[in-house]
């Protein structure tokens, strides 16, 4: 058997929540300000469900989908975490495999 070296991806989706619209909207403006997103979609009124202190919890979110760099992700937790509320901030970022050659080409050009 063969093994295959994988790849690291070269950009990526990353999903963070916010307490709410307004706080969602200050996080983006910082992430496009910075050049560090390509492009910031907020998604509003997500029901949330989670495990905190023990306890089970639920809130109102907005939900962020950025779009960027892998390159930058450090950089965007370390952002994300200055300008939000949460203690722990939701913060997860997934490889993107494929896509539109262009959309790709564009994230390149936008982010720095």
């Amino acid at each position: 058997m063969t093994s295959r070296k994988i790849k690291e991806p070269a950009y990526i989706v990353l999903f963070t929540t916010a307490s709410n619209s307004e706080e969602a909207h200050k996080i983006a403006k910082v992430l496009l300000s910075q050049r560090k997103a390509a492009c910031v979609n907020i998604v509003s009124g997500i029901s949330s469900l989670f495990w905190w202190q023990d306890k089970l919890d639920s809130s109102q979110e907005s939900l962020l989908i950025v779009k960027t760099k892998a390159s930058l992700l450090n950089q965007i937790v370390t952002l994300v975490k200055e300008f939000h509320s949460y203690e722990v901030p939701e913060i997860i970022a997934l490889p993107i495999i494929g896509g539109n050659q262009d959309y790709l080409e564009w994230i390149d050009k936008e982010v720095k």
